[in-house]
């Protein structure tokens, strides 16, 4: 947790991070990444392959994805390793601790879901889940679903986050209002 407080009081201060510095190294061995991406220095990146990832524009990645561009469960047997790229395209959206493999493409719009392992391409805007990662369902329809819940729903603004400044007592009143519940924060 206070990992976390200081990388975000080192962005905030103008400082650069270690994650930050392992994603420019990235770029400087050939990796190509977009315009507007979120949370790359939060992921891990196959830095051995790092030239074969090449990620779009208004990408964002939660914590601790892995981006895998080898597999080495060849090597003992064959004396080689699985290379292949990884194409994450614009505005995909990459689930907590997923993992993509080697020759995977992520689709425009897609969404990934937190903890899958993802062996095979997925279409443009489907939403993909599981390990294997499998087809859910598509993205617009995904969200079509999650806007009409909102109607329903607990809904906070921006102050309800850490970064919002929330406190104690809102802390208190979210856990009461999420009981058992799903809401939405801005």
């Amino acid at each position: 947790m206070f990992s976390r407080i200081f990388k975000s009081l080192s962005i905030r201060l103008g400082k650069t991070t270690r994650e930050e510095l392992t994603v420019r190294a990235c770029i400087e061995k050939g990796m190509k990444v977009g315009k507007d991406c979120h949370g790359l220095a939060g992921s891990t990146i196959d830095y051995a392959h790092c030239w074969l990832i090449e990620i779009g524009d208004n990408v964002t990645f939660a914590p601790q994805v892995y981006l895998l561009a080898h597999d080495a469960s060849t090597k003992r047997y064959l004396d080689y390793t699985k290379i292949a790229k990884i194409r994450i395209e614009d505005n995909a959206f990459i689930g907590a601790r997923a993992i993509i493999m080697p020759g995977v493409t992520v689709g425009k719009n897609a969404i990934v879901a937190a903890g899958s392992v993802v062996t095979k391409s997925v279409p443009e805007g489907y939403v993909v889940g599981g390990n294997p990662a499998r087809t859910i369902i598509e993205t617009e329809e995904y969200i079509k679903k999650h806007n009409s819940k909102i109607l329903n729903a607990a809904v906070y603004d921006e102050q309800w986050t850490i970064g919002g400044n929330i406190t104690s007592e809102m802390r208190k009143k979210t856990a009461l209002e999420l009981d058992n519940k799903v809401g939405y924060v801005k």
